[in-house]
């Protein structure tokens, strides 16, 4: 079973692993191209507003939730 953390602000890597998703299953559930996907993970680019719903939605979180920075981010 799928343990998400009650509290706390999460990269989406970070999101995408407590679900237990590849990039290839998030990036279909979320509803975007996978290559997209990993951008946003690696802090390469950053969704805008309607990618961001869609992010809320397939992981089931609000926005203030989501870290968009890599995990290694300095």
């Amino acid at each position: 079973m799928v343990r998400i953390p009650e509290t706390g602000s999460y990269t989406l890597r970070q999101w995408r692993n407590f679900y237990e998703l590849t990039q290839q299953e998030a990036a279909a559930k979320i509803g975007i191209d996978t290559g997209t996907l990993s951008n946003y993970e690696r802090g390469k680019s950053f969704p805008d507003v309607p990618n961001i719903r869609k992010i809320e939605q397939a992981y089931n979180i609000p926005y203030s939730r989501i870290i968009f920075l890599p995990d290694n981010y300095d």
